[in-house]
């Protein structure tokens, strides 16, 4: 069963209905936030470089060694240095134009 009659050319929403339907829509949104947070915080080791060795060991002792035990935006703030932005993705995607 599909909702809407697919396009040509192909066109992604027309084809990819079960995101509306039962509770998968809650968990593609999880994967679209965590597209965010890879995108702006990829975004902070490209203005600095991409192996810059403070931005490395700041996201190992902020994000990967701190597990489950603190809220997950506290760290990711102390790590970013602010709230995450969904600017780095658009631009990923080519819905921003770059810098």
């Amino acid at each position: 069963m599909q909702l809407l009659k697919h396009q040509h050319p192909y066109v992604m929403s027309t084809a990819f209905s079960h995101i509306f339907q039962g509770g998968y829509a809650a968990g593609y949104y999880s994967y679209k936030w965590a597209e965010v947070l890879d995108a702006d915080a990829f975004s902070l080791f490209e203005e600095r470089g991409i192996f810059d060795p403070q931005t490395a060991k700041s996201f190992a002792q902020n994000i990967l060694s701190q597990g489950g035990t603190i809220d997950p935006m506290t760290l990711y703030e102390k790590f970013r240095g602010r709230e995450p932005k969904n600017d780095a993705l658009l631009k990923r995607a080519g819905l921003l134009p770059e810098d």
